[in-house]
C-alpha cells in the first residue's frame, strides 16, 4: 500500500500543500484546516485487475466537500464503476471518504490522476488538487513468452454456399408445374364431354368439394374459389366462346352477346370471387355458403336455358 500525505496551508487566497507519510493535510493559517489522505490497494496489479483508491477529506464543521468524478474513460487507467462516498460520524468536523474502483490496461508504471476536490465553507469555494497516484501494472503473459514466435495465420475458410433457397425454389417450381398439369388434365374431360355431360361433371365436382369440408377446416376462400372454377369449366363446355383462359371481365363481355346465362346473378359472384382470390378479402362461413349456393344455382339456370334453346330450335324443324 502506498500512503500519501499533503499539508495545504492557506496563505491569503492561495493554500500551501505539504506531504506527510500517512495522510495528506492542508492546514491553512486562518484556523480552517483541511486534511486529505490518499491510499491505494494494491499498488501492483496485472492488466485488467481491479484496484481501489480511497480519498479521505476532513474539513471544518459545516463545510461541503465535492469529490472529483474520477479518471476519464479511454485512458490507460479508467473507472470500473461510479465512486462511492462514506460519511464519518465525527461531530467536530466534516469527514468524507470517496472510494474509486479502477482498472489499468497498459503495463508499466502508471499515474492515476483523479483531479481536484472542492471544499465550500462560508460562501467560499476552495479547490484542492488530489496528487497523482503511482501504480505498477504487470503483464499477464509468462516471462518467457516474448521469445516465442507465434504460429502463422490460418487460411481463410469460406463458408459453404447456402443451398436451401435453391432447394425451396425448386420445390415451389415443381409444385407449380404439377398444379398446372393437374388443372390441364381436369380440363380435358370437360371439353371431351361437352354438351349433356357438362352438367353431370359440374355436379360431380360440386360433390367432391363438399367432401373436402373446407369450411369446417377454415378454408372459406378456397371453398368459394373451387365453386367458381367448376362454374367456369361448365360454361367453357356449354358455350364455345367462354374459354377457361378468359378473365372475368372478358368472360362477361363474351356472355353479354347472346348467352343462356343469368348475368345479373353471375356478375356479383365473379366480382366477389376475384376479391377473395386476388385481393385476399376475408369471407365469413355464411357468405361462402351463399356464394357456393348461388354458383350452383347459376349452373342449373344456365343448363335449363340451354336445353330450352335446344328444344325451341328443333320445334320449327319438326313442323317443317
Amino acid at each position: 500500500m502506498i500512503a500519501l500525505a499533503l499539508l495545504l496551508a492557506l496563505q491569503g487566497a492561495a493554500p500551501a500543500v505539504t506531504q506527510q507519510v500517512a495522510t495528506q493535510q492542508v492546514a491553512p493559517q486562518d484556523a480552517s484546516p483541511v486534511q486529505m489522505g490518499v491510499t491505494v490497494q494494491p499498488d501492483t496489479v496485472t492488466v485488467g485487475e481491479h484496484f481501489t483508491v480511497h480519498v479521505r477529506v476532513r474539513a471544518p464543521k459545516g463545510a461541503e466537500i465535492g469529490f472529483p468524478v474520477g479518471p476519464d474513460s479511454g485512458v490507460a487507467v479508467e473507472a470500473v464503476d461510479p465512486r462511492r462516498e462514506q460519511v464519518s460520524s465525527d461531530t467536530n468536523a466534516v469527514e468524507r471518504t470517496a472510494t474509486y474502483r479502477l482498472v489499468a490496461w497498459t503495463t508499466g508504471a502508471q499515474r492515476v490522476v483523479l483531479g481536484s476536490f472542492v471544499v465550500s465553507a462560508a460562501g467560499v469555494d476552495r479547490r484542492y488538487e488530489v496528487p497523482a497516484i503511482a501504480i505498477v501494472v504487470k503483464s499477464v503473459r509468462p516471462a518467457d513468452s516474448t521469445g516465442k514466435v507465434p504460429r502463422a495465420a490460418r487460411d481463410i475458410v469460406l463458408a459453404p454456399p447456402v443451398l436451401w433457397p435453391w432447394i425451396a425454389g425448386g420445390l415451389l417450381l415443381l409444385a407449380l408445374v404439377l398444379w398446372m398439369l393437374r388443372r390441364r388434365l381436369r380440363r380435358r374431360p370437360a371439353v371431351a364431354h361437352a354438351g349433356a355431360g357438362a352438367l353431370a361433371h359440374a355436379k360431380r365436382d360440386f360433390a367432391r368439394i363438399d367432401e373436402l369440408a373446407l369450411i369446417d377446416a377454415g378454408e372459406r376462400g378456397r371453398y368459394v374459389a373451387l365453386h367458381v372454377d367448376v362454374l367456369r369449366e361448365y360454361l367453357a363446355a356449354r358455350i364455345p366462346d367462354a374459354a377457361r383462359s378468359l378473365t372475368s371481365t372478358e368472360l362477361l363481355a363474351v356472355l353479354r352477346a347472346d348467352a343462356p346465362v343469368p348475368l345479373p346473378r353471375l356478375v356479383p359472384v365473379l366480382a366477389a370471387a376475384d376479391l377473395i382470390k386476388y385481393a385476399d378479402r376475408p369471407v365469413t362461413a355464411n357468405k361462402a355458403r351463399e356464394l357456393a349456393a348461388e354458383t350452383r344455382g347459376i349452373v342449373d339456370s344456365a343448363e335449363e336455358a340451354v336445353l330450352h334453346r335446344a328444344q325451341t330450335a328443333t320445334k320449327p324443324e319438326k313442323a317443317a
